[in-house]
């Protein structure tokens, strides 16, 4: 559903108090522009800080992290192929969840390249843990924008920002990592072997860091729904429409990530998906019924 010319009034002052922090009264600013430069500066360089801080650590014991965190769905003892396998015998699903642990011998072909590969690790790895602290300065630094109501009604945006930030990262790092790189490893072009997959590290690192920060930021869908259905530009009608395309389109995904042809382990990575989707409708029709009770009360 189009946003009201209402919503548009209001995205549109938001958007020049944010600039220019003047008051909807037409009073005079309490920052300049170059003030809130400044305050974004400061909001940035606090952010690479923390990711630095983080990332320094994560360099110091690289070897310890290597070994049983960045391999570890290429690891014959990772913890999810037990745990879906022993799911698998308990469902009385047979060996369908029960992945072979791939072998992967990656290669460095560079001189400095398992060097720059450890400063990537660190540098990726610092991205991820600080990411409460980078979102809690850049809600700092637009909150002020916000009226009072409104900050009510985002009172919990941070820790759920962060709550489906890291279920995301961990969905993609405890199951979709696996069956990714089990599918990708075990693929073969051909029948006679002349082709051998032989990764790289830093092939490895891009190719992790795609999967978590990926399902990351797809976890925040809920989140997302918030904001744009608060702004109008969608419904939960618009969502519900559209659920159709979405479950093809998640049944597609779920096809080509699991080894196994079998159907029950499709649905393992297919039904966190999905039950996202619904959710984000649920969030959009709450969010969409505020909206419209608060337009009635400032037209009325």
């Amino acid at each position: 559903m189009p946003a009201t010319p209402y919503l548009y009034h209001r995205i549109y002052l938001n958007f020049y108090m944010a600039l220019f922090n003047t008051q909807s009264d037409g009073s005079a600013p309490e920052m300049t522009f170059i003030d809130h430069l400044e305050e974004l500066r400061v909001r940035i360089i606090r952010s690479a800080a923390a990711i630095l801080i983080m990332a320094v650590v994560i360099f110091i014991y690289r070897d310890w992290i290597f070994d049983h965190v960045v391999t570890g769905p290429i690891n014959p003892d990772f913890v999810s192929y037990r745990v879906l396998c022993n799911f698998s015998h308990w469902a009385h699903m047979g060996e369908a969840l029960c992945m072979p642990p791939v072998k992967v011998n990656m290669q460095s072909n560079t001189f400095g390249g398992q060097f720059l590969g450890s400063i990537s690790m660190a540098l990726v790895g610092g991205i991820i843990m600080a990411f409460p602290f980078i979102f809690w300065q850049f809600w700092l630094f637009i909150k002020p924008a916000l009226k009072e109501n409104e900050s009510k009604n985002t009172r919990y945006v941070i820790f759920w920002v962060t709550f489906f930030f890291f279920c995301g990262a961990s969905f993609g790092f405890f199951l979709l990592g696996p069956f990714t790189f089990n599918f990708l490893a075990g693929f073969q072009l051909g029948n006679r072997g002349t082709i051998v997959t032989l990764p790289t590290f830093t092939d490895y690192i891009d190719n992790l860091t795609n999967i978590i920060l990926g399902c990351g930021l797809a976890f925040e869908l809920p989140v997302l729904a918030f904001i744009l259905t608060k702004i109008g530009i969608i419904s939960p009608s618009f969502l519900r429409k559209t659920r159709k395309y979405a479950v093809v389109i998640i049944l597609i995904v779920a096809a080509f990530i699991t080894p196994s042809p079998d159907w029950m382990s499709q649905m393992i990575v297919f039904t966190p998906l999905f039950l996202l989707y619904e959710l984000s409708i649920l969030v959009s029709a709450r969010v969409y019924k505020e909206v419209q009770e608060k337009e009635a009360e400032e037209w009325s």
